[in-house]
């Protein structure tokens, strides 16, 4: 059967475009998971325990299929499904017809949760769609938003995805110390939206296991998600609980383990990070950060890079007065060196020099003036720049963000391997910005003077930045599958700072009380 229902579900897959899928947030979970998800279900359940399962997005059945293989029919009461898709559905309904599996064409957020206790079901297992919230319309979000907080008393915003909602929503579905296991994104883990699903998973319901798959191993051939499984049973955690937090490797054989008391994990903000925690290399209160030292800011968006960026030598060919043009470092996948020097005009002594193009005179006054400069924007408005999002939001449409040079950079995303972090701390002698693939570091005054009086110490201080763990950046920030990593300036804000405090020169003995001088 299940051979059957993998090689149905390639069909069906096939049948669909990968744009179509992503959109409904439509990957199916791979047979070994299902089946590991499954066992551990199992050792979690009371033996010969009768068993009440729903699986709120079925899809073609792989849980099911993993629920057959790991319990004996005996055991099974019964099983339900929902699948909202009937090009997944009908055919997961013939396929599974010689069963006693009820299988649901319909949406399962709209659907109405039992009012008995025996209808519920004792074992929620799910890969729910992960959908974006910009794939949402405005009148879904307020549906999906009053549904999970009347269903499972949680408040989620409306940049929260559709998955988070599937899970407050089935809490009406669960008979009591029914046990529910989700594998869904671990991003909810660490970003803003998933703070009101932890508080669930903290308060209402007893938090079993967290384990977070190492985002270098994607669990789904279709989706670059970093996937997690979480666990846990609808009863009110017992005093004192504590939670099993793993990571890599495979569930019943994770590379790393780690109890944590709910206490702790109500405190920390980024959930991800906390099985590595035991290495010490978790920043802790009362230390400093980067943000008692630096105002950390995102580089600009231009809305058109291919327009507003040029090359110093195409920018001559145009004859654009330099008055307009800023230099701008180009991305740092063509900066072979972490170090960037300046000429005596500062411009970096780099092979690739870029200038941007920023101006704020009216266009009238262009057309008068600066006619090569006018006639290069009629290109730009040919293309209908300034009605895109960015442009249609400046006034003038070609003018930039304001940005001054930051004397330290950090790439905003990357990748790990070959021993390497994903990011990258830059020291920037010119008069260069960025753009939004990088994040600018501006001194706070404090450090700014030190930096003005001290010409070693901005240099100390991009050694001690580089010597940051790479691994505790990681833990900052957030990951996606395949191993990309991303860091926000909030994220990059909360880096501990004491070792960079250390590299100060000794003309600043109370450096430590920094953060009370502003």
């Amino acid at each position: 059967m299940e051979q059957r229902r993998l090689e149905l579900q390639a069909s069906l897959d096939s049948a669909k475009t990968q744009l179509a899928r992503n959109k409904l947030g439509q990957f199916a979970t791979p047979t070994a998971l299902a089946t590991d998800i499954l066992c551990l279900a199992k050792s979690l359940l009371r033996e010969g325990e009768l068993v009440r399962f729903l699986d709120p997005a079925f899809g073609t059945g792989a849980f099911y299929s993993a629920l057959q293989h790991c319990f004996p029919d005996r055991q099974i009461q019964w099983a339900k499904g929902y699948e909202i898709d009937p090009h997944y559905g009908q055919p997961a309904q013939s396929i599974w017809q010689d069963t006693t599996l009820a299988l649901t064409l319909g949406d399962f957020t709209t659907a109405k949760p039992p009012g008995n206790e025996k209808d519920k079901a004792t074992l929620i297992v799910c890969n729910p769609p992960y959908v974006r919230h910009h794939h949402l319309d405005a009148h879904e979000k307020i549906r999906l938003r009053a549904a999970s907080l009347h269903a499972g008393g949680v408040d989620l915003n409306g940049l929260t995805g559709l998955y988070c909602h599937f899970v407050a929503l089935s809490h009406a579905w669960m008979a009591q110390d029914a046990l529910a296991i989700w594998l869904i994104p671990s991003e909810f883990m660490d970003v803003n939206y998933g703070r009101p699903l932890k508080e669930y998973l903290l308060k209402q319901v007893t938090l079993l296991r967290i384990h977070r798959f190492d985002p270098n191993a994607v669990q789904f051939d279709d989706a670059l998600v970093s996937s997690a499984v979480v666990v846990f049973r609808n009863s009110p955690p017992p005093a004192k609980h504590v939670a099993q937090f793993t990571y890599g490797g495979q569930l019943a054989a994770p590379s790393l383990k780690r109890v944590l008391p709910i206490a702790e994990l109500r405190t920390e903000a980024k959930w991800t990070r906390l099985v590595h925690a035991s290495e010490g290399r978790v920043a802790t209160k009362g230390h400093a950060k980067l943000a008692d030292l630096f105002t950390i800011k995102r580089g600009i968006a231009t809305g058109a890079n291919d327009f507003f960026v040029l090359p110093e030598s195409r920018a001559d060919e145009l004859e654009l007065p330099r008055r307009f043009l800023k230099p701008i470092l180009p991305s740092p996948r063509l900066l072979p060196d972490d170090e960037i020097r300046a000429d005596e005009q500062g411009m970096p002594m780099i092979d690739r020099r870029l200038l941007l193009l920023d101006c704020r005179l009216p266009e009238e006054e262009l057309r008068r003036d600066h006619p090569q400069l006018w006639a290069y924007l009629q290109l730009g408005r040919d293309r209908g720049l300034p009605e895109r999002y960015i442009c249609a939001h400046r006034e003038p449409w070609y003018a930039q963000e304001n940005r001054e040079p930051a004397p330290l950079l950090c790439t905003y995303m990357g990748r790990t391997g070959q021993g390497k972090g994903a990011f990258r701390f830059i020291l920037n002698h010119s008069k260069a910005i960025t753009a939004n693939v990088y994040l600018m570091l501006y001194p706070r005054p404090p450090i700014a003077r030190v930096f003005r009086d001290h010409p070693d110490a901005l240099r100390s201080t991009w050694t001690a930045l580089n010597a940051i763990p790479w691994d505790e950046l990681l833990g900052i920030g957030r990951v996606y599958g395949g191993g990309l990593h991303k860091m926000e300036p909030k994220e990059l804000a909360e880096a501990p700072a004491d070792s960079l405090l250390a590299a100060l020169p000794e003309a600043m003995p109370r450096a430590n009380q920094l953060t009370l001088s502003w």
